[in-house]
């Protein structure tokens, strides 16, 4: 069963964050980031399951194909949300203090 994504206002900032970087090394960089991340999200929505947990028992994470980022998210009853979009690179406590 699907269940809806949301993004949370601080995975949001996160989104807007790595796209104005992307955009500003090529034009239309980030507007492929959001794609890629994008499909990711589409794929969480169908079958949260197919991804790892790795904190707390209850934060799953998403891997996307072509940029080195992790979408963070708890699942719920009726929804899917989304807390973090995070380098792969970057210090985890920024997204695991959200949970």
């Amino acid at each position: 069963m699907k269940k809806p994504v949301i993004v949370r206002e601080e995975a949001e900032a996160d989104l807007t964050e790595a796209y104005q970087w992307y955009e500003q090394q090529v034009r239309g960089l980030g507007g492929k980031f959001l794609l890629c991340v994008d499909a990711v999200m589409t794929s969480i929505e169908r079958n949260p399951h197919l991804y790892p947990v790795v904190h707390k028992g209850v934060i799953r994470r998403a891997l996307t194909k072509c940029f080195p980022y992790g979408v963070f998210f708890v699942e719920g009853e009726r929804s899917v949300s989304v807390i973090a979009v995070a380098h792969a690179k970057r210090n985890p406590r920024v997204w695991q203090e959200r949970s």
